[in-house]
């Protein structure tokens, strides 16, 4: 019985863990593929992505607004 018990706690302790792992890399996944969107239309619309803001002198503002409005709405791209 002391077996059963000791391997149900090792269990709760494990979901546990999984769930912190989880609400802690959830955000770093969300932020790292929001920025991978930005970067991405920067590059569509011909611009250079530099010091995380997309340069578009010889690229289409209009069309990289519009790319990154579509790919994630609430990322704020520069």
């Amino acid at each position: 019985m002391k077996e059963a018990a000791g391997e149900a706690n090792l269990t709760v302790v494990a979901i546990i863990l999984i769930g912190v792992i989880v609400a802690v890399v959830t955000p770093l996944v969300n932020s790292l593929m929001s920025s991978t969107a930005c970067r991405s239309c920067c590059t569509d619309a011909g611009g250079v992505w530099e010091g995380n803001q997309c340069n578009l002198e010889y690229g289409d503002a209009g069309s990289y607004s519009e790319c990154w409005q579509e790919a994630d709405p609430d990322a704020e791209c520069s």
